[in-house]
């Protein structure tokens, strides 16, 4: 682990691997280790660098808006020396940041990979990010734990892995509740419809056909949005592809990514 300081603060994050770069954004609901069992493959052929978000893990804060998470990350970029090959690929609350660098900083990178993300939420979606951030405030992170194994992975595979909650579980309530409250805040007023068409990366759109957090037509309605992207439907998986169905997931991205 290598914290990296940058003029606004400090990202810590995971580096392993050579080749062309590849930056794996988390989701709210997870931590990095979400993506541990496709690190190990893609550092193969690249070089993986996994940091903790703002207000996540080792890294401090960077405010209550997606634009100052975004901003943050593409700090990397230079402080890394990366040049401007690198990928990136965001999944859920990651996926969010990777599109606001892509509109914001998209000229530093190369491709663009959005998992299980979108535009922006429902109202009632809103809500429920609202209501998470005040029950994390009032009881901390236990208090959403539930209910957040439950939108990161379909019933069937919570019930056949326990080992793989507990790992989920112990890494949820390790989130400190006011970051946590600050990101459900930022969720619940982004909308990224009016500057969507900007991103010009070319861009692969992946979404688990059973997310719960972020429904596949959140998905297709980010895919419509996009001047020409690919799109892919995983069956089964829910919010957390990487780390239900990591052999697929790879195999999701290979051919976007040159993987193969």
């Amino acid at each position: 682990m290598t914290s990296v300081r940058l003029p606004d603060g400090t990202l810590d994050i995971i580096e392993t691997g050579t080749g062309k770069p590849l930056i794996l954004l988390h989701s709210l609901l997870a931590d990095r280790a979400i993506f541990d069992k496709v690190v190990p493959v893609l550092a193969k052929q690249r070089r993986i660098i996994v940091p903790d978000l703002p207000g996540f893990g080792g890294s401090s804060s960077a405010g209550s808006t997606i634009e100052g998470i975004a901003d943050r990350i593409s700090g990397l970029f230079g402080a890394l020396d990366l040049g401007t090959a690198a990928d990136v690929l965001g999944n859920g609350f990651g996926g969010f940041v990777a599109s606001t660098l892509a509109i914001r900083h998209g000229a530093k990178f190369d491709r663009l990979v959005l998992a299980d993300t979108g535009l922006a939420f429902s109202p009632e979606g809103k809500q429920s990010f609202f209501a998470m951030a005040d029950r994390v405030r009032q009881s901390g992170m236990e208090a959403i734990v539930d209910v957040a194994l439950k939108r990161l992975f379909p019933e069937d595979f919570i019930s056949a892995n326990p080992a793989i909650m507990a790992e989920r579980r112990a890494a949820l309530v390790k989130t400190n509740p006011e970051f946590f409250a600050e990101a459900c805040h930022a969720l619940a007023a982004l909308d990224l419809t009016p500057q969507i068409g900007t991103i010009r990366n070319p861009t692969l759109v992946l979404v688990g056909s059973l997310d719960a957090a972020t429904p596949p037509g959140m998905a297709h309605a980010l895919a419509k949005a996009l001047p020409k992207p690919d799109l892919i439907e995983m069956p089964g998986c829910g919010h957390a592809p990487m780390a239900q169905a990591p052999e697929a997931f790879i195999k999701a991205i290979s051919t976007f990514l040159n993987l193969a």
